[in-house]
């Protein structure tokens, strides 16, 4: 009998809650099938069998905070593996009958036409929403807006009778899992990752002496350079070409520059860093986390790209480690996905500055006494005042600007001319 127990995930986690049971007790397990899903303070984590054998799971329910070295479940590796069954009994093979669905649609007086279920696409593609066949029938027959329809379905999926709810009653919208009119309060309990998001946000209120900075950025060069350059670009590098290689470099120029900027206090000593390693903040159903990209001015634009699909998708799949979340010496934060067109973002301490992008929008700009539409993006600068003076933040962001505005800067750091004028 192999015990396993919950592994160390960094220096100063004692806890951890258990998310998942991904096997039942009693189930045979292959070695290295993931068996359970730990969350820790900071990241989410999996836990694989050590062994192929019949696993047995410990006292621990899913929600549960647990200590490190504690007994998660036993494997008996002696034990043989079960032969596979199959069922091929009518209960098993036979699916759900169409006639009965379609008599439920027809009671319910919701449609008085004959839909073709088999030959109706499914409800999705860009907009991402998932249906059942019958579901995405009655949805494209009565041109029903998804957004009117509440899922109930796993994962948000629309189930028949939530477009019948729909459709029953136009204009109005129930809470997921709740019915029209409802008054229900659910209370749950926090999870070890939204405890941490808590506490350091607010810590970094009360412990920084934080200002924000306010600038805007004419898009116009980089989304010409986009426009020309993405799909060469993904075809030689295999990755998009999006605004962050953009921002990180950017930002890497800005902070060697700036070096308070990529500072942090530690006691009565300034911590100044020779490198940019840039954390990027990635949102994901369990809350906020902050990926750092290292060493971002020796990176390529490519690498740069590819980093950050890496750091997202390890984040969208909970794989994250300890060190993925660690050591950043500056911050970047997207708002603009979201749709924001100004706002504070809270330092990520204990960095000293944090840098916010914005939703590009179309503004009317006077250039050379023109009035002008162009692509423009605020942008936002929170800085700790202790370590950072208010000079240094604002040519620190105006420098970014510059950059951004002037990319072919990014190559040397510099202007070209003034390079071969000397000046």
């Amino acid at each position: 009998m192999i015990d396993i127990k919950v592994p160390t995930v960094g220096e100063s986690i004692s806890e951890v809650t258990l998310l998942k049971w991904n096997k039942k007790d009693g189930d045979y397990v292959e070695r290295d099938e993931v068996i359970a899903e730990l969350e820790s303070e900071k990241a989410t984590f999996e836990v694989n069998a050590e062994k192929a054998g019949i696993i047995k799971l410990g006292a621990i329910k899913e929600g549960d905070t647990i200590k490190i070295g504690d007994l998660l479940a036993s494997i008996d590796e002696s034990a043989a593996k079960p032969e596979q069954s199959t069922d091929d009994s009518p209960q098993a093979t036979a699916k759900p009958g169409v006639d009965k669905i379609a008599e439920k649609v027809r009671k319910d007086k919701v449609t008085s036409t004959i839909v073709s279920f088999e030959n109706t696409p499914p409800v999705g593609g860009d907009g991402g929403i998932k249906a059942s066949p019958v579901a995405s029938a009655i949805i494209a027959d009565k041109k029903v807006d998804t957004k009117t329809v509440t899922p109930t379905g796993t994962a948000g999926k629309i189930l028949i009778d939530d477009v019948l709810a729909a459709l029953a009653n136009p204009g109005k919208k129930a809470f997921a899992g709740t019915e029209l009119n409802s008054r229900n309060v659910r209370t749950e309990k926090m999870s070890n990752l939204r405890k941490t998001i808590s506490r350091r946000l607010v810590e970094a209120k009360n412990t920084t002496a934080m200002l924000t900075t306010f600038n805007e950025v004419d898009m116009s060069s980089i989304m010409e350079i986009r426009t020309k350059y993405k799909d060469k670009f993904k075809e030689i590098h295999g990755v998009g070409l999006g605004f962050m290689s953009f921002f990180a470099k950017a930002c890497s120029v800005a902070l060697a520059e700036w070096p308070s900027v990529n500072a942090y206090i530690d006691g009565d000593q300034l911590i100044y860093h020779d490198y940019a390693d840039i954390s990027i903040a990635v949102s994901t159903p369990r809350g906020l986390t902050v990926p750092v990209m290292r060493n971002v001015e020796s990176m390529s634009m490519a690498d740069v790209e590819r980093k950050v699909v890496e750091l997202a998708g390890k984040a969208r799949d909970s794989k994250l480690t300890t060190e993925d979340l660690t050591g950043g010496t500056f911050t970047i934060t997207n708002g603009g996905v979201f749709g924001w067109l100004m706002r504070t973002p809270l330092i990520n301490i204990p960095q000293s500055a944090i840098l916010g992008m914005h939703k590009i929008q179309e503004r009317p700009m006077a250039i050379n006494g023109q009035v002008v539409i162009k692509p423009m993006m605020y942008l936002a600068l929170s800085y700790d005042h202790r370590i950072v003076d208010g000079r240094e933040s604002v040519r620190f962001l105006v420098r970014v600007k510059e950059l951004l505005e002037n990319p072919q800067q990014l190559l040397i750091g510099k202007d070209p001319v003034k390079t071969l004028l000397e000046l």
